[in-house]
């Protein structure tokens, strides 16, 4: 029994090793979407340079946690493939190399709103290949044209909401789904400063929020919105073709299709002129800061990770709105490729900083009081912007 403990654990550590960066040899872990693609196109890297590079494959929700444990120990890879909102609390425990080598002809490649979302406390730290936000999806049978505007989202979905079908519905108690309403008349997060997020300047509860989500609101005063309607209600009428139009993202498409709905997808509509802005989500490529391979990471974060040709290959395999414009436009003749992208394009990212943590209970269950009319929107959103306060500063002694 003891020899058997000793062989597992030994074999454990060198599966470790394997995967870790060490000197003349560049590891990446990436998840299973994006594996066979980088394995193909960093060959060429490789031949040229003579630099070994190995992609291994790690489950998306363990590399994060795997990489804070591994890197300061020297385990880690070198790269990691991961979400932007993983940057805050890398950045905080000294694991990311700021991205400042890059050249400005080739930042300026990339939509803007990426690099954003890529960047901590005024720097970049990743480079972003693909993003993703919601949109308006909706059934081409029931709504042959989107709404562009608020009151014809409303003129639209009142007309419809009869006989068992719903002209709009979403899951409006998640704060991802609903931060639209509060972005259109300026409401935010937290207030963007030249040195990034300022987390102690939380615009939920300013004019603009309050106003926006009463716009919110005024959907269950016109019988759209419906009590007790989550994320499964939403997709599963939208799926039965009972719904005409949704909030949602690109990772409901499959099952859209797999039910054969007739669907389009559009930006969400103004209010009152001006644009909804979801929130974005950014997945790109992040440099270990304690790799023993810098020098060369830098020359392969310009010859292969930034480059357009990568994210054409990485699009092979798993369809995105990818990060680089001039890729974008490659793919976007792809119509829920150019609607997800356009309304990225009008988004706001997901603000990355630790900070962020209580914004999504708290606001939920804000929104879970307005939403059932148990407290206005001004009243709750006050207490709520009082509360994630009050958590950010105790969670700073």
């Amino acid at each position: 029994m003891k020899k058997i403990l000793i062989l597992s654990l030994l074999l454990i550590i060198v599966f470790s090793l394997s995967q870790a960066a060490v000197p003349g040899k560049i590891t990446i872990w990436t998840s299973e979407a994006q594996v066979k693609a980088l394995r193909e196109f960093v060959k060429n890297f490789s031949n040229k340079y003579g630099i070994p590079v190995e992609v291994n494959e790690v489950s998306f929700s363990d590399i994060k946690p795997k990489f804070i444990t591994s890197a300061p120990t020297g385990e880690g890879p070198d790269i990691i493939v991961g979400a932007h909102d993983w940057i805050g609390e890398l950045v905080v425990n000294g694991l990311l190399l700021p991205i400042d080598f890059l050249p400005k002809n080739v930042l300026d490649q990339f939509t803007p709103v990426t690099l954003q979302a890529m960047s901590y406390g005024g720097k970049l730290y990743g480079i972003p290949y693909s993003m993703e936000a919601v949109a308006l999806i909706y059934n081409k049978n029931l709504v042959p044209n989107p709404p562009t505007t608020y009151e014809s989202l409303v003129r639209i979905a009142k007309n419809l909401t009869k006989g068992g079908i719903y002209g709009f519905l979403y899951d409006y108690n998640n704060f991802y789904f609903s931060f639209p309403f509060f972005s259109a008349l300026g409401g935010y997060v937290f207030k963007e400063t030249p040195n990034g997020l300022d987390p102690l300047d939380i615009g939920l509860a300013n004019e603009g929020a309050i106003k926006g989500v009463e716009k919110l609101v005024n959907l269950f005063k016109e019988g759209i919105l419906k009590q007790g309607v989550d994320y499964q209600t939403t997709t599963s009428l939208f799926s039965e073709g009972k719904l005409g139009m949704m909030i949602n993202g690109p990772w409901e498409i499959d099952n859209i299709k797999k039910a054969k709905i007739n669907y389009g997808v559009a930006k969400l509509p103004k209010i009152d002129g001006k644009p909804m802005r979801p929130f974005v989500g950014v997945q790109g490529f992040m440099i270990n800061s304690r790799s023993p391979n810098i020098a060369i990471l830098k020359t392969f974060a310009l010859e292969v990770l930034a480059t357009k040709e990568l994210e054409l290959k990485l699009f092979e395999t798993d369809p995105r709105i990818l990060a680089r414009k001039d890729a974008y436009r490659v793919v976007s003749s792809n119509p829920d490729i150019k609607a997800f992208g356009a309304s990225a394009a009008d988004g706001i990212p997901m603000p990355n900083i630790p900070e962020m943590g209580p914004v999504w209970s708290y606001m939920g269950d804000a929104l879970t009081l307005i939403t059932s009319g148990k407290k206005a929107p001004d009243v709750a959103l006050k207490e709520a912007v009082a509360q994630i306060k009050d958590a950010i500063l105790k969670a700073r002694k």
